[in-house]
């Protein structure tokens, strides 16, 4: 029975998320720096399309009051 207990232990600590990816604490802010930088560059590409929906919605509110 203990045995299995490991085993099932050993199991869950793979599937978890591996924090310990070989990167400094620097290092890994720069990374996670350029993804967001990216994402963000990404989001304003779409914004021509995404910022008219949304000026139509708050416009709606504003002549209720």
């Amino acid at each position: 029975m203990p045995d299995r207990d490991r085993e099932r232990s050993q199991a869950r600590k793979t599937q978890s998320k591996n924090k310990d990816d070989g990167l400094t604490p620097e290092q890994r802010r720069e990374r996670d720096k350029k993804a967001l930088e990216e994402k963000i560059s990404k989001k304003v590409g779409q914004g021509a399309t995404g910022e008219g929906s949304n000026a139509a919605n708050n416009s709606k509110g504003a002549g209720k009051k």
